[in-house]
């Protein structure tokens, strides 16, 4: 199996191609990956989409998960359970951000599946990030334009 990673400037490590692996499973913790629309796969299998790693001294802190298509990027945010509430969610939004930005996209958004456990809450935190929240369901942010290529 053949995952090539790459750090950005900002330490971030992008998995190419992403695979679904124990550190990822840990990081879903009891959320199943079918919630956010990735099956269940089993250890090696490919993921779709752009996936970035973060972490520290204590290990991976979480991912970032961006879908570019037609100008906009969808986005997914996992924190690992054991760091959830230290902030560590912001970190991972602003580099999803700073990645549009990049690429000159639109928006970012995110639907909050209506079976998440923490939906409200969920909710209310990209809300409180700057996400407005359609009719849909769909919550939405603009992108800050950015100067990187």
């Amino acid at each position: 199996m053949d995952v090539e990673l790459t750090r950005d400037a900002d330490g971030w490590t992008k998995e190419a191609p992403a695979r679904w692996d124990a550190a990822k499973a840990a990081a879903f913790g009891d959320l199943p990956p079918t919630l956010f629309g990735l099956g269940t796969p089993a250890e090696g299998d490919a993921l779709a989409d752009e996936w970035w790693r973060a972490e520290d001294g204590r290990g991976v802190i979480g991912y970032g998960r961006l879908d570019d298509s037609w100008g906009d990027a969808e986005i997914l945010i996992i924190v690992h359970p054991d760091r959830r509430g230290e902030g560590l969610g912001s970190v991972v939004l602003d580099h999803l951000e700073r990645e549009a930005g990049r690429r000159h996209l639109n928006y970012v958004y995110n639907v909050v599946p209506l079976t998440h456990p923490d939906r409200e809450e969920i909710s209310a935190w990209l809300r409180a990030h700057g996400f407005e929240e359609k009719a849909d369901g769909e919550l939405r942010k603009r992108v800050p334009r950015s100067d990187v290529n």
